[in-house]
């Protein structure tokens, strides 16, 4: 089973995807060589390192009711392939 849930697509990971450093959402108790492995075999591109962090899980307020809800924490990987790779979500 894939370990990666869904690529980050913020206005800091399109500029850092131009310098080949990929961010990730993948599932928390994952260990960095299975990421890895995925990450290669997904995409089809040779992974150099991989730095991971976790990202604390937000509250906000929704509705007329103004009734809180809470999300999860998450496991956030930032993958730097090899040179002259690339990887075609983050292409814009």
């Amino acid at each position: 089973m894939n370990p990666i849930l869904r690529p980050v697509i913020t206005e800091k990971s399109i500029m850092d995807a131009h310098n080949g450093k990929y961010a990730f959402v993948v599932k928390r108790g994952t260990k960095k060589e299975i990421i890895k492995k995925a990450v290669e075999k997904t995409f089809n591109v040779h992974v150099v390192s991989i730095k991971t962090t976790l990202v604390k899980g937000k509250s906000a307020r929704f509705g007329s009711r103004r009734t809180e809800k809470k999300f999860s924490p998450v496991k956030k990987a930032v993958i730097i392939v090899k040179e002259g790779e690339k990887i075609g979500i983050f292409e814009a």
